[in-house]
């Protein structure tokens, strides 16, 4: 697989410029199947992201209706290309779906996240990922070892030639919480502080002097893409489902909280200088 490249994203693009394209056409998706001879059913499947499997001949015929030029008749076979492979995350089956956060934050330009129980996984060391899963005792060892490597994998975008802007905002209490002993805290802030240096990462620190927010209904992270055609997108998890959504009211609702709880966070700067007293206070009991 190509890095920054996400079969997802490359779906959710090939469906958003076929009904578009239906559309400015003026045909609906049962003038379309008529004209075409698509079935409306696969016509409605590609259009929403369902089409796994994607047909040269149904793209031949749509394009032909649609009247599209060669230029734009290889982009969308391009897409339906890459649509097809797989991601590194796809090894992972048992961490991750084949649409889970792996696949967008693999091609996203920017990613904003507030962390209110835990360090961001992004920002994790491998002792800290594994102290938190072991600390949940629902998971076997075998499993919590997939978790650390696959959570690892993840960061590797962090590590390219240009990584997205990585923007964390991180209460105070997943700074406070202990995962692990005092040596893999030690660790994990240390880090953080090493992480803060890059150019295109930055930590804020939410403390509890800050008080009541507008981000304390939980975590979430909010993405966004280079290409115009790929809207943003936001993301919250549960104990038991992972939400991603992308209507303009609700990004818009995320994009608050989030500009609330950056006002109320600590700078950069104050923010290292905040984790590095931390630190200096874990050494002095230890």
């Amino acid at each position: 697989m190509r890095h920054g490249f996400s079969p997802t994203i490359r779906r959710r693009r090939l469906a958003r410029i076929l009904r578009d394209f239906r559309e400015e056409s003026g045909h609906t998706l049962d003038s379309a199947s008529k004209g075409s001879g698509v079935p409306r059913s696969t016509i409605g499947r590609l259009e929403s992201t369902d089409g796994k499997r994607i047909q040269t001949a149904h793209l031949d015929a749509l394009a032909k209706l649609y009247g599209l030029d060669e230029e734009s008749w290889r982009s969308l076979h391009q897409l339906a290309k890459d649509a097809g492979e797989r991601g590194w995350w796809s090894k992972y089956k048992d961490v991750f779906s084949d649409s889970g956060l792996p696949s967008f934050e693999v091609e996203a330009s920017c990613i904003r996240t507030y962390q209110a129980q835990v360090i961001p996984g992004l920002l994790q060391t491998a002792a800290y990922t594994r102290a938190v899963f072991t600390g949940t005792n629902t998971f076997q060892e075998e499993q919590i070892a997939r978790h650390v490597d696959g959570r690892m994998k993840r960061q590797e975008i962090l590590e390219r030639l240009y990584p997205p802007e990585y923007v964390a905002i991180i209460d105070e209490a997943a700074l406070r919480r202990f995962a692990g002993d005092p040596e893999v805290m030690r660790e994990q802030l240390d880090h953080l502080t090493a992480m803060a240096k890059r150019p295109r990462v930055s930590i804020h620190v939410l403390p509890f002097s800050a008080g009541m927010h507008a981000a304390n209904l939980g975590s979430f992270q909010i993405l966004e893409f280079p290409e115009a055609t790929d809207p943003t997108i936001a993301y919250t998890e549960t104990a038991t489902s992972r939400i991603f959504s992308e209507e303009d009211e609700e990004i818009r609702c995320y994009e608050t909280m989030w500009r609330e709880a950056h006002n109320a966070a600590l700078t950069a700067a104050q923010s290292v200088s905040f984790i590095k007293d931390m630190i200096t206070s874990l050494e002095s009991t230890t």
